[in-house]
């Protein structure tokens, strides 16, 4: 492969960096939801709808953005990533199902960084796997292993709090879940990182990711539910809140797209631990909105929380040099000889080649009608759920996450055309 313009290698990390941050703030925000558990709603019902939500948000945004000719077009050159896309989906819908019952019994705000360890496994897989600090220098590869020793001194003083105040429940099983979603999502990087080197497109990746998603959250909640008729009871007996949970699965797809992106032009080693800055936003959101930890352990869990950005922050920042990202051309050209993929694809969209566009369709215009009607649909029935809610810091948190959301969108548009 031929070497990238180093300016052009500069302006896609600078993207990169800042979906990241959106990705960050999204992905905080599609939590709040979740804390509908406190009034007995069983997380196996939040966690089946924000993976509709998921689902429905995962086929209309491509569609409506690149039109399903553009999927079919991204399959027939790498088909095998639909293997990839599905196993990813059914990790990601265990691991969701974890944080529900870790927020039950520790807590939005303690919960969120416990399970973020999984940006150590994001390094471990992109350095062992895809080649990534490969040829870093030393002072990239200092920041990234002290990042990670930094990650882990906050978790461990997050997971020493939370046994003094969890907010009810089993704090030890609390934890033990968090970590083991973090273990499930760090895993669920490596068809990320697979998909970015192979030259699929982040909005096609995510359409075939949720397959796995949506097939595997059914499995677990009629298991758990005890079959068809319970789940649809529990759902008929949630109809006021289920609306909420929605929302929370399509404020996900905004913030794991964003992700993608971050994945894709700065690796999963540096991209997903800036993603994780997640953790500040459910601190806020939890503490400011929820009310959380008003009892005490404030001090703690901010600085746990603040040790664990740091660590992500010295490990994002360990931008990659232009002989290390020769090194993920290396990695795209083995997976492009693999799986019978034409180099020149790969290649392209490794340097953010959209591809060509093309129309929308009736079934483009299908997908968006029918994901439409189930959201004002389950809207009609809302009610605004009785959590004592600090509105006023909702509203400044939700203006936060639109001004990321313009910020990240439109450099993407600029330097890819969301390519």
């Amino acid at each position: 492969m031929s070497e990238l313009d180093p300016a052009r290698l500069r302006q896609l990390q600078l993207v990169g960096t800042l979906s990241g941050f959106a990705a960050g703030a999204w992905l905080g925000a599609a939590e709040a939801p979740t804390k509908l558990v406190t009034l007995g709603i069983s997380p196996v019902v939040i966690s089946f709808m924000m993976v509709l939500g998921v689902f429905l948000a995962r086929w209309s945004l491509p569609a409506l953005v690149r039109g399903t000719a553009a999927l079919k077009d991204d399959v027939r050159q790498a088909p095998h990533l639909l293997v990839w896309a599905a196993l990813g989906g059914c990790l990601w819908a265990v691991a969701n199902t974890l944080t529900i019952f870790a927020i039950k019994d520790i807590g939005l705000a303690i919960a969120f960084p416990l399970w973020n360890s999984n940006s150590l496994l994001g390094i471990l897989w992109g350095t062992a796997l895809f080649n990534e600090l490969r040829d870093a220098g030393r002072v990239r590869w200092a920041g990234v292993l002290g990042g990670a020793v930094v990650m882990f001194a906050g978790a461990t003083v997050l997971a020493v709090t939370s046994s003094a105040h969890a907010p009810g429940g089993n704090a030890v099983r609390g934890v033990v879940a968090a970590l083991t979603a973090g273990a499930l999502w760090g895993t669920m990087y490596i068809p990320y990182r697979k998909a970015y080197l192979t030259g699929m497109h982040p909005l096609s990746f995510i359409a075939f990711f949720t397959i796995g998603e949506l097939g595997m959250m059914t499995v677990l909640a009629l298991t758990f539910l005890g079959g068809p008729s319970q789940l649809w009871h529990e759902l008929t007996a949630s109809r006021s809140v289920l609306f909420w949970l929605l929302i929370a699965g399509f404020v996900w797809v905004v913030g794991d797209l964003f992700q993608q992106y971050a994945a894709k032009y700065i690796g999963i080693s540096r991209g997903i631990p800036l993603s994780n800055t997640n953790q500040l936003w459910g601190l806020l959101w939890g503490m400011l909105v929820f009310g959380e930890l008003a009892g005490g352990g404030r001090v703690t869990v901010i600085a746990g929380s603040l040790l664990m950005a740091a660590g992500a922050g010295a490990i994002a920042f360990a931008s990659a040099p232009a002989r290390e990202y020769r090194r993920w051309q290396e990695a795209g050209a083995r997976e492009s000889a693999r799986y019978g993929v034409d180099p020149a694809y790969v290649a392209a969209r490794m340097a953010g080649d959209a591809g060509a566009r093309t129309r929308h369709s009736p079934l483009d215009w299908l997908l968006l009608l029918v994901a439409t009607a189930v959201f004002v649909g389950s809207a009609a029935l809302a009610r605004v759920p009785a959590l004592n809610i600090g509105w006023g810091w909702a509203a400044a948190l939700i203006l936060a996450i639109l001004g990321f959301l313009v910020a990240g969108g439109v450099a993407l548009w600029r330097t890819t055309r969301f390519g």
